[in-house]
């Protein structure tokens, strides 16, 4: 039989448990809460109406998949979008990563300075996008910087490069670049500074230097950083919609309107949501698959230390 002695620990254990517990419940209901009205409910939302002609105003009615033949087959703007959206991200992803790179890599731990620069070149991640939409604009157009600088030291006239056809899709991307590489520069500068020191002057005294040094050693060492780095920034770039909207307005014609602006113009300026949360569906699949493919082909060059 068991004595007082040891029921009596067994039961204040337990009681300390059951009122751990409920503090715990208490400290994430919030955010279990925020998940729940502002992911949870909207995603499962969106679902529904994908399925219904669904105007801001008037009559819902079910039309099944209607909604994502119509934008596969008949919807004039869906394809140029994609494409577009597609070009954006050939040109920016490249880009951002390469820039990224080569600033941590001069920006490198021998660097006199380096937290300045840093600063300097992170500056733009964290300012507002109209801001930078702003600077842009007075740069980009015909009585701006950029052509001033041309005229006056070349003679040469640059073209309008926002309402320029050719031209208009290079600036969102050119703007994007500069406002992104700072996220992507202290990602690949945390990841170089873990590189071991014993590594790199044994790569030396092999004989590596130069490119051969980076291509060889040190870029399959923060292969993760940058394989993170490559997915989060295919995604954001499959979801840009700021940078055209605020330089371009994705114009001329259509030439720089992304998917995610051609969802939006089909919700809200259109008022067909069911078509809108059809879109962002198939956005959705296509971040997905493209991810998906993403981890499956980094067992190729991604090496993780084991």
């Amino acid at each position: 039989m068991r004595s007082e002695s040891s029921i009596a620990p067994r039961r204040r254990r337990s009681s300390l448990e059951t009122r751990e517990r409920r503090q715990a419940l208490g400290f994430i209901t919030p955010a279990v809460l925020g998940l729940a009205v502002f992911t949870v409910l909207p995603v499962g939302l969106a679902i529904v109406m994908s399925l219904f002609d669904w105007p801001i105003f008037g009559k819902r009615t079910f039309v099944g998949f209607d909604n994502y033949v119509k934008l596969l087959t008949s919807s004039p703007d869906f394809w140029p979008a994609l494409r577009n959206t597609a070009v954006f991200t050939l040109l920016y992803v490249p880009l951002n990563l390469i820039v990224a790179l080569g600033l941590s890599l001069l920006l490198g731990p021998r660097i006199r300075g380096r937290a300045v620069f840093r600063v300097l070149f992170f500056i733009p991640v964290v300012t507002p996008i109209v801001a930078s939409a702003l600077i842009w604009r007075l740069v980009l157009q015909p009585d701006g910087l950029l052509n001033g600088m041309s005229t006056s030291l070349f003679g040469w006239e640059l073209p309008n490069f926002l309402v320029d056809q050719n031209w208009a899709m290079l600036a969102v991307v050119a703007m994007s670049v500069w406002a992104g590489m700072g996220y992507n520069m202290l990602v690949l500068t945390a990841a170089l500074e873990q590189v071991p020191t014993s590594v790199v002057e044994a790569a030396q005294i092999d004989g590596a230097r130069g490119i051969r040094l980076v291509w060889q050693v040190i870029i399959p060492l923060i292969s993760p950083a940058i394989f993170f780095a490559a997915v989060m920034t295919i995604i954001s770039s499959m979801q840009v919609f700021a940078q055209p909207q605020l330089l371009t307005g994705g114009g001329p014609g259509t030439s720089t309107v992304p998917l995610v602006m051609f969802i939006y113009n089909t919700g809200f300026k259109f008022q067909d949501l069911g078509l809108a949360a059809a879109g962002a569906w198939l956005l959705f699949v296509i971040i997905i698959g493209i991810t998906a493919l993403q981890f499956r082909a980094q067992k190729r060059w991604v090496h993780y230390e084991h």
